[in-house]
């Protein structure tokens, strides 16, 4: 491939090329960073290109202002869009990509690259959780399991990326990075739909059967049906003793990525006659839709409304011809106590597999200034 050199792109080159990436994901698509916007952050659409012209590579580069300094922090969310495995070393790609921060003045960039490092099968953690349970093992986390697959080429990557300076910043858990390192899929290729009902879990499928028989229906919403969602966000956040994002943040979504696509985003609602159950906001590009936040009233117990939510979710994720449906983060912990694992729980019943992905990355692009930001932020 020569020698590559990084420049900027505008948003329909940048478009054209995003559509061909096997790795592409709502977070590398321009009305992502349009919406981040609203919330302080710049951005600007990259792309590698070779000597004579070919575009080969993309990423949105997320830049946020070290307040009272012309210094930026730069964020690569679940890229760069590269070909990871293309022969070249790592380096040619993001030597070119370092000259540009710099130019841009930035100290520090962070990455989680959209690579699956291991996974493990619903049926799979199914069994080790039953085995721990039969030996009384206690405080087990899905990484105590023996992966279904392990992908040595991404371990290589890894070995790359710490040989160049990049250093690993590994949480306790899924959720402590920006983005969470252990996500749950459902890859559908090569099945029909009545294939992948009939793997789910036998309980699965009796509760989406009752909210069908108790008269539960999912409709699609509109930006008017906001309120009424966040507000079942609010109260699960008040349950749950945790924060939502205010109803702009929702309102803003809507409209960027709408503007991008009049299918990259979806309100589902599970109503029975007035009565909002659950709720859910799917993000699909094509090939994969992504379930990016959901709630449910906490005031109907043994509610079957989530699942049939989910399973509309499905069914259309199908019929648009996505391969992945994508449920997003989950826990490693298999403690039965922790809330955290219902969570995993609720998406293994619908078969699928838990992935680890990279997880984040950090590289001082002037050291001394990463060192001593990260310095401050330890102290803070």
């Amino acid at each position: 491939m020569g020698k590559l050199n990084v420049s900027l792109v505008d948003r329909t080159e940048y478009l054209n090329f995003v559509q061909t990436e096997p790795y592409r994901n709502f977070l590398q698509y321009p009305s992502w960073a349009d919406l981040k916007a609203q919330w302080r952050w710049q951005h600007e659409l990259l792309g590698w290109f070779t000597d004579d012209g070919e575009m080969v590579g993309g990423a949105v580069i997320l830049y946020r202002k070290v307040p009272g300094l012309n210094k930026f922090l730069a964020y690569i969310p679940r890229g760069p869009l590269i070909n990871w495995f293309s022969g070249l070393e790592l380096k040619q790609w993001f030597y070119p990509l370092f000259h540009h921060l710099k130019q841009r003045h930035v100290f520090s960039v962070k990455m989680d690259p959209p690579l699956v490092r291991r996974l493990w099968s619903a049926r799979t953690i199914r069994e080790s959780i039953r085995d721990f349970q039969t030996h009384g093992l206690k405080n087990k986390r899905l990484t105590d399991i023996r992966p279904d697959e392990v992908f040595n080429d991404v371990e290589y990557v890894r070995q790359e990326l710490t040989e160049m300076g990049w250093k690993e910043n590994t949480g306790q858990d899924s959720f402590d990075t920006v983005q969470p390192q252990y996500i749950f899929r459902l890859n559908m290729q090569g099945k029909s739909l009545e294939q992948i009902f009939s793997e789910f879990d036998p309980l699965w499928q009796q509760r989406i059967h009752r909210a069908e028989s108790e008269g539960i229906i999912v409709q699609t919403g509109t930006e008017q049906d906001l309120p009424e969602f966040h507000r079942l966000m609010a109260e699960a956040a008040r349950r749950e003793q945790t924060n939502v994002r205010d109803i702009t943040y929702f309102e803003t979504m809507f409209e960027t990525l709408l503007e991008e696509h009049p299918e990259r985003l979806r309100l589902y609602l599970a109503k029975k006659e007035e009565t909002l159950l659950s709720a859910a906001l799917a993000v699909r590009v094509d090939g994969r839709t992504c379930d990016l936040y959901s709630a449910k009233d906490g005031s109907h117990a043994d509610d079957p409304s989530p699942y049939l939510l989910r399973w509309r979710m499905i069914q259309d994720a199908y019929e648009q011809g996505d391969h992945i449906y994508d449920f997003r983060g989950v826990s490693t912990t298999l403690n039965e106590q922790n809330p955290l694992y219902e969570l995993l729980q609720f998406k293994m019943g619908f078969n699928g597999e838990a992935c680890e992905l990279m997880g984040e990355w950090d590289y001082p692009v002037i050291p001394m200034l990463h060192w001593a930001f990260d310095m401050y932020m330890k102290r803070r």
